[in-house]
């Protein structure tokens, strides 16, 4: 074929975007941080209000209660960064944060049927960073364990899935104070501890020891091999190429 490609190249040509395309995500994998709270108007003596678990990657790191006013390290991320400024900060913010939620709970109307004492509000805060920048942020809320209400912040674009939560999506619209708190809270605070905890991320990766370990990999590795295959690819792809030209 002359003044364009053959088949041959066009098809080289697309397995090479192909393939850098996967490159690109073993590179710049996404990350996500949670932090999940329940919220309750009334508890007993001695019992929690308010009680919250936080996870990086669905790894649980911290858990916090109202009762002890204590955040606790899990496991072994949450040993490697109890010491930091982010620990320290994300800890006062948790505390903060439960207060608020708690004034949200009076707004709250749930159908007679569904009523078995106060309500129950659990709210799910997240956070994802990709190539080094905050890729997705939201708020879910859930009331008495059924899903009631999403809230996108980064596009603060509102799902009301239960009737029940119109009165919380009516609060946070009057209350520009709340609204703005917890999206600084889901689009910069968030990413940034995320960010913070990330750089224990090597540590992060390596296994809990229940018994000595003999070459364990890690998703690092694991993360390693694939580039390399897909280079090794990349090569091969390069090779076909130049040999259907000659």
């Amino acid at each position: 074929m002359q003044g364009g490609m053959s088949p041959a190249h066009t098809t080289g040509h697309l397995l090479l975007i192909l393939l850098l395309i996967e490159a690109g995500k073993t590179l710049g994998n996404a990350h996500s941080l949670c932090l999940d709270l329940t919220v309750k108007s009334q508890s007993r003596p001695g019992q929690p209000w308010c009680q919250v678990q936080g996870s990086v990657d669905t790894k649980p790191f911290l858990r916090y209660d109202s009762a002890s006013n204590k955040v606790k390290p899990l496991g072994f991320l949450g040993k490697e960064v109890n010491d930091t400024k982010a620990w320290t900060e994300i800890s006062q913010t948790l505390v903060e944060a439960g207060r608020e939620l708690r004034m949200v709970l009076p707004v709250i109307k749930l159908d007679k049927k569904e009523m078995r004492g106060p309500p129950t509000l659990q709210v799910k805060l997240c956070c994802q960073r990709e190539a080094k920048q905050c890729s997705g942020a939201s708020l879910h809320f859930s009331l008495n364990g059924r899903t009631a209400l999403l809230l996108d912040t980064m596009s603060i674009t509102w799902t009301v899935i239960d009737p029940g939560a119109t009165g919380i999506k009516e609060e946070w619209e009057n209350n520009q104070e709340l609204a703005e708190y917890f999206r600084t809270i889901s689009t910069g605070d968030c990413s940034y501890w995320l960010r913070e905890f990330l750089k224990h991320w090597e540590k992060m990766l390596v296994p809990e020891p229940t018994e000595p370990l003999i070459m364990a990999p890690d998703i690092s590795q694991s993360a390693s091999i694939r580039l390399v295959s897909c280079i090794i690819l990349l090569i091969i792809t390069q090779l076909v190429l130049i040999a259907s030209s000659s």
